[in-house]
């Protein structure tokens, strides 16, 4: 599917993440977040790891990309609450996981985002399809093209906005 078939949607982390870069035909025309978006998104700047830890990426910079993101999703959006028909469908997501042989524990963030797209009955948009295996009978995913992005160093284009 395509987001010309889907009007509304929620988005995953990564595409807000990566979103100056995807290309807008690939998502729909009435985009919404959940508040565990705001969660992952709020935590990313304290993640940002020393650049004697890491050669992903130059540390304040990526500090200042990650803050200056997460001021313009709280500006633009009023997140989607994680309340009680998300918090139900969160464990028919962990079922599904666990079925499909997988560990829900290792993805508590991504599967409380499916269960509020599935509570509010929206299609999920994602650069990470592969982090929602197992859920297609319970919500529609949509996946998103990646795109490179110009301040990942080429070693790290597939992964960097793994963990944030």
């Amino acid at each position: 599917m395509t987001a010309s078939t889907h009007r509304q949607g929620l988005l995953d982390t990564n595409i807000l993440i990566l979103r100056r870069w995807i290309d807008p035909n690939q998502l729909p025309d009435e985009v919404a977040i959940s508040a565990v978006t705001l969660a992952e998104l709020s935590a990313g700047p304290h993640q940002v790891r020393p650049d004697t830890e890491q050669n992903t990426y130059v540390e304040h910079a990526e500090r200042a990309r990650r803050l200056d993101t997460l001021q313009r999703v709280e500006n633009e959006f009023d997140p989607i609450p994680f309340g009680v028909e998300a918090a139900r469908a969160y464990g028919r997501v962990t079922a599904a996981v666990v079925a499909a042989g997988r560990q829900p524990r290792r993805r508590t963030a991504d599967l409380m985002i499916a269960a509020t797209a599935i509570a509010e009955d929206l299609p999920l948009f994602t650069t990470n399809p592969d982090d929602f295996n197992g859920l297609t009978d319970l919500l529609t995913i949509v996946p998103v093209t990646r795109p490179r992005v110009p301040h990942e160093r080429p070693s790290s284009a597939s992964g960097a906005t793994r963990g944030w």
